[in-house]
């Protein structure tokens, strides 16, 4: 993980999907879930997925917090 890597969470929107559009860090945490049983995209949005992924299942999303009013 690379620190701009929370910063893109906050930030960058999902690009296809049933969530086309919304923020990664705004994703429904059933939905990361989907992703890490099936398999993650390849590439940066796979990578940033899997990472909000993480977050969400070890109940870390409060951290993105002072990243959001940063923006």
């Amino acid at each position: 993980m690379k620190p701009e890597d929370l910063e893109k969470l906050v930030t960058l929107e999902m690009p296809f999907g049933k969530y086309k559009g919304r923020v990664i860090a705004d994703l429904p945490g059933n939905y990361l879930n989907w992703f890490a049983r099936e398999g993650f995209p390849k590439g940066e949005i796979g990578r940033l997925l899997a990472l909000m992924q993480e977050i969400d299942h070890n109940g870390l999303k409060g951290l993105l917090a002072p990243l959001r009013r940063k923006g």
